[in-house]
């Protein structure tokens, strides 16, 4: 055999292996729920059941879901954030690699603060104007655990 023909044999295993690893895990994990905007999908891992049943016994449960405060707004920016929370929290969770309890990454409390600051403009615009500094001011510092405390 040529050494061409080995290696596309050897590429195409290896495209075959990651598809079906890839669709098996897809299936699996219920990776269709994760295009939705059902919260139930966010508790599919068992690390996330406390901030689901938190989220049930909040008042935010009234007017927001997960995406409603952790997604960006936008189709593409939506859904490339989804894509890539839902690799890390896959590879996360697999290999067991993650803080317990689970902390928000720096990019994620950013959206986050984002879509706190937009639902609850008023009150931001009223606190800031009596504020020097502005920068320092954070809603999860003082409201950490609003949205889904912890159970």
């Amino acid at each position: 055999m040529q050494s061409s023909t080995i290696a596309g044999i050897l590429l195409g295993a290896a495209i075959g292996v990651a598809a079906g690893v890839g669709a098996y895990t897809f299936v699996y994990a219920k990776g269709a729920s994760y295009l939705t905007n059902d919260p139930e999908a966010c508790a599919n891992c068992h690390v996330m059941q406390e901030y689901y049943s938190g989220w049930i016994q909040s008042t935010h449960r009234a007017v927001a879901v997960c995406n409603d405060c952790h997604a960006p707004a936008g189709f593409l920016p939506k859904y490339l954030v989804k894509a890539s929370n839902g690799f890390w929290h896959s590879f996360a969770f697999t290999t067991g690699l993650f803080p317990e309890p689970i902390r928000i990454k720096p990019p994620n409390r950013s959206i986050t603060e984002d879509k706190c600051r937009a639902c609850h403009q008023e009150i931001v615009e009223a606190i800031e104007a009596v504020q020097q500094a502005k920068a320092e001011l954070s809603c999860g510092r003082c409201h950490g655990s609003v949205g889904h405390p912890s159970g």
